[in-house]
């Protein structure tokens, strides 16, 4: 190993009575091959951190960004009973919209409802308190859904089967929902 010429103990390891460069010729077979094993286990150890993190970088660079799905963008089936509702929420920026459809499937032709409620008014409505929604569509057995949010908040879409207990009208609705962002690509590089 390298040492300055003089020292009393090697820098690295601080071992008394450093072997020199030029005494490496003159040591026992033993302590040669441990002087290059351990060459070799440090160029080894730099390599293979060298390689894993040229490997991490390159995967990332080639897997792109993580997505992470947006609740308001779905498609399902979902049973409701008489009086009940399901509730599809996720945050919009001001000036997005959420676009989509649904209908009613099982009887077909029950009405359904739609209502959307930011997150200032939901406690309100889970508490059954009334209150006044953003946006509403209804009762009817199928509807276009375009929404587009006034200022960035949470939303709530509700569906719900307007009819009451005594009815025993349960049914099947499908529903889809996508969100749109209103900020085009064009112009970003």
């Amino acid at each position: 190993m390298a040492v300055p010429p003089g020292a009393a103990t090697c820098g690295i390891c601080g071992a008394g009575d450093p072997i020199r460069a030029s005494e490496i010729p003159f040591v026992s077979k033993r302590q040669r091959r441990r002087l290059r094993a351990t060459g070799v286990f440090r160029s080894l150890l730099v390599i293979g951190v060298a390689l894993g993190l040229a490997y991490t970088m390159v995967s990332l660079v080639l897997t792109g960004p993580p997505t992470v799905a947006d609740p308001l963008s779905t498609s399902g089936t979902y049973a409701l009973g008489p009086g009940n509702s399901t509730v599809i929420s996720g945050e919009i920026t001001g000036g997005d919209f959420v676009i989509g459809n649904f209908s009613t499937t099982d009887p077909v032709g029950l009405n359904l409802m739609v209502s959307v409620y930011n997150s200032t008014e939901w406690p309100s409505v889970v508490r059954g308190e009334a209150v006044s929604p953003q946006w509403t569509l209804g009762p009817t057995p199928a509807g276009r859904i375009v929404y587009s949010a006034p200022y960035t908040d949470t939303f709530y879409f509700v569906f719900t089967n307007p009819y009451p207990a005594s009815s025993h009208l349960s049914l099947v609705a499908e529903i889809t929902t996508q969100y749109e962002s209103n900020v085009g690509d064009e112009g970003f590089a």
